[in-house]
């Protein structure tokens, strides 16, 4: 806050107060005006930016709009696989990602037909079918319900995912500790904590089938015999969930021959992800990275 001499100071030595009492006021030597701004600079707190991530020194974003660790990641893959286009014939090199990461048309499709020529994603036989079905019978059901409540952290764009993954263990942590005796600690939290509009009753998503959630969520409840807090974090495309299933109706067993089919389109999405992981790999240990971390194939004799 400034005070009466007019510079902030405290002490006049600025020559301020000396000047409003008259012509002949004895003003301060040049080198004391030096000495005292560059004390007030030395003071002053750095300007620092985070640095512009880059793939092959095209950058992901721009200055000062610095996305999240895991869309960063998202967009350095994409760029990658945008540039093995271009290198392989099949993208104009003029058809750069905007500044938000979005490519364009040409450039999905022209990744679409890169990765059906390079990835390599084997048809399963029956009996690598038959072992899947047998080791997962809980997951070909029809009719599986089950009665949830969950607390939403969602991850939006600029937040700190780091932080909000502290908040959400947080929340996990008190929901499965409390003590069933006392009030409701998890409607409690919901109705405190989640981004979600059923926070406001207690969380409450009712009973659901899996074809109602989505597949990331899905498959952390169903096919399952737990009932309470789960006891870690659900992710999907939403966010971070603490989850509490109040209740389970299993469903109706299937057999081999009637879910053969969708057997066969697990596996085959399972080689694909495994695929794609390895090319991406291969791709990001012969690119020039730079602010954001990859996982790189440690050898180009991987297949």
């Amino acid at each position: 806050m400034a005070n009466s001499n007019g510079c902030g100071s405290g002490t006049g030595s600025c020559g301020c107060a000396s000047a409003a009492q008259g012509s002949d006021a004895v003003k301060p030597p040049v080198r004391g005006i030096a000495r005292s701004a560059a004390e007030s600079l030395s003071v002053a707190p750095p300007v620092t930016t985070a640095p512009i991530a880059t793939v092959n020194g095209v950058a992901l974003h721009v200055a000062g709009d610095r996305p999240d660790d895991e869309s960063l990641r998202q967009r350095a893959h994409a760029e990658i696989l945008r540039q093995e286009a271009v290198r392989c014939g099949l993208l104009s090199s003029a058809d750069v990602a905007t500044d938000d990461g979005v490519q364009s048309e040409a450039a999905s499709t022209a990744i679409e037909q890169l990765l059906e020529r390079e990835l390599d994603v084997p048809q399963p036989d029956a009996s690598a079918c038959l072992r899947y079905f047998e080791g997962h019978r809980t997951r070909f059901q029809n009719g599986e319900r089950v009665q949830v409540r969950h607390i939403l952290f969602a991850v939006t764009p600029g937040v700190d995912v780091t932080l909000l993954r502290g908040r959400a263990e947080t929340a996990l942590l008190d929901a499965r500790c409390h003590d069933d005796n006392a009030s409701d600690r998890f409607e409690s939290l919901a109705r405190e904590l989640s981004n979600c509009p059923s926070g406001a009753d207690g969380g409450a998503l009712g009973w659901l089938t899996a074809s109602e959630c989505a597949p990331e969520f899905a498959r952390e409840l169903f096919g399952q015999a737990d009932v309470g807090v789960l006891p870690r974090l659900v992710h999907s495309r939403f966010g971070l969930h603490v989850v509490e299933v109040l209740a389970r109706q299993p469903g109706v067993a299937l057999s081999f021959a009637a879910v053969r089919g969708a057997v066969a389109q697990a596996l085959q999405q399972q080689s694909y992800i495994a695929a794609m992981r390895q090319y991406l790999q291969l791709l990001a240990a012969d690119a020039h990275i730079e602010g954001v971390e990859l996982d790189r194939a440690e050898s180009a004799l991987v297949q």
